[in-house]
């Protein structure tokens, strides 16, 4: 384990460090959580973000923090902290006693890839981004961020930024997804009324309700009907 006061800001990468131990955990932030002293698994991705997992409770964790993040080891401690405007939120993770301390590679495969659909509605809609249902011009593919590239960035029609997540089936996480690429957009100014639409051949309802209540746009797109071998059939929600 790095010695105490290392200091690592989560960014986007293709590592993972697993930490099997007996530890407490307290959260503060917008609530305040608490875990008593017991062994559990923590996750700690290159992308920034932290997984506290127990054996019970399937996939879910208990406690997370998304990124961006900066992590901090202070004497046995585990302090992750994420700033949000004015406020921080803070993962404290106190070891009591570590099992298993290891690293792991995952290389560049890790990356999160495109399936064959997605890749090639993105391809489609950035050579044709009119068909988002709006009078769109595409300014680049793989706009950057420091989470992550967001598929498409656009100007609309009234010169504003729109960013454009592309998926295949639309889902909650993929809200969740487009809805942290627009937090670390509009920390510039200049792009501070960014919005976002998420693009997908299928919208499942509850992603289109969240979608909704955080002014996100979602389009159903046909690859089909891109490619010119279909009838246009667009639909539009929110």
């Amino acid at each position: 384990m790095p010695g105490a006061g290392h200091v690592r800001k989560g960014r986007y990468g293709a590592g993972v460090r697993l930490i099997v131990a007996r530890c407490e955990v307290s959260y503060s932030g917008r609530l305040s959580a608490y875990l008593p002293e017991s062994t559990r698994l923590l996750m700690l991705k290159d992308d920034g973000s932290v997984l506290v997992h127990a054996d019970a409770g399937g996939y879910k964790p208990l406690n997370w923090m998304t990124p961006p993040t900066v992590v901090a080891e202070e004497g046995g401690t585990l302090v992750v902290r994420k700033r949000q405007g004015r406020t921080e939120d803070r993962l404290e993770i106190r070891l009591a006693e570590v099992y298993s301390d290891v690293r792991h590679d995952m290389g560049e495969a890790a990356s999160l890839e495109k399936d064959g659909v997605e890749r090639d509605l993105q391809l489609e809609l950035a050579a044709q981004p009119h068909a988002l249902g709006e009078d769109l011009r595409l300014v680049r593919r793989e706009w950057p961020t420091d989470i992550g590239p967001v598929d498409l960035m656009c100007r609309d029609f009234d010169d504003q930024w729109v960013a454009v997540e592309i998926k295949r089936i639309a889902t909650m996480d993929a809200v969740e997804q487009l809805t942290r690429y627009l937090e670390r957009i509009r920390l510039d100014p200049a792009m501070a009324g960014c919005r976002g639409i998420l693009a997908a051949q299928k919208v499942r309802p509850q992603a289109a309700t969240l979608a909704d209540a955080r002014g996100i746009l979602t389009v159903e797109v046909d690859l089909e009907t891109l490619r010119g071998r279909r009838e246009p059939d667009l639909t539009l929600f929110g």
